[in-house]
């Protein structure tokens, strides 16, 4: 291959086709493809190779703290959980289709944050832009967009993601102003992105931390109302504990 061809490929990012010049043509030469299957196969290998990089640019953006796959999830330690339910949920997809909510609800440490990060990571592999923050970090953003009158910019940007993971909700303290504008991007995402959420409180708890009846009704009404809860309040904490001695007992 020539220095130009070269060039010109690099410049149309067809890294593929630069890749394999030389295996492609030996093919040809050989009379396996013909010009019209030659072109066939060149195209649909750059396919593969865009979608992948696509794919993992995706999850490097997506704030993603620990890439936690649906199958290395332990279900055989917590037994208590409804894994054919949640199974059933995750290879359906319609969460993500029909843009419905999942709230898991339950202990901390039993899991709650990797099935939401097992259920993300699908979305982002079909093709679905998403992202991963902790509530205490979301509303921080929110407060913080108050003071330069960017908030209207911030809600935007959450709204815009597919799938949208907002994690240990009910952990801190929250203004006033903070439950309007958390309000505001549920609402906004109501019916039209899917959202997963996880918390230590349940439903009824909310209330207590939000300070507000009457959104946290309308809050709870647009979670439930075309989403999933999944109850994991007696499941078991999966961490490592440390005894008296000192030592490292998994759970």
């Amino acid at each position: 291959m020539d220095e130009e061809l070269k060039a010109l490929l690099k410049h149309l990012r067809l890294g593929g086709l630069l890749a394999h010049w030389d295996e492609w043509l030996a093919e040809a030469g050989r009379g396996r493809f013909s010009h019209e299957r030659l072109l066939k196969h060149v195209f649909q290998a750059e396919y593969r190779v865009k979608s992948e990089h696509a794919r993992l640019l995706r999850r490097k953006r997506a704030n993603i703290p620990e890439l936690l796959e649906i199958e290395t999830f332990p279900f055989d330690r917590q037994p208590k959980l409804d894994r054919k339910r949640v199974m059933s949920l995750y290879d359906r997809f319609d969460y993500v289709t029909k843009k419905q909510n999942i709230a898991w609800l339950g202990p901390t440490g039993c899991g709650k944050s990797g099935l939401a990060t097992g259920f993300l990571l699908q979305a982002i592999d079909r093709g679905y832009r998403g992202y991963f923050i902790g509530f205490p970090q979301l509303l921080a953003e929110l407060y913080a967009a108050l003071a330069d009158h960017s908030e209207a910019k911030v809600l935007r940007k959450y709204r815009s993601y597919d799938c949208l993971v907002i994690d240990e909700v009910g952990y801190v303290e929250i203004e006033a102003a903070q439950v309007g504008l958390f309000f505001t991007l549920m609402q906004m995402r109501h019916k039209t992105k899917t959202t997963l959420i996880t918390s230590n409180l349940g439903f009824s708890e909310w209330g207590s931390f939000l300070k507000n009846p009457q959104l946290t009704s309308a809050l709870l009404d647009r979670l439930t109302a075309s989403g999933h809860t999944i109850n994991m309040k007696n499941c078991r904490s999966l961490r490592v504990k440390l005894d008296e001695g000192g030592e490292s007992d998994a759970a």
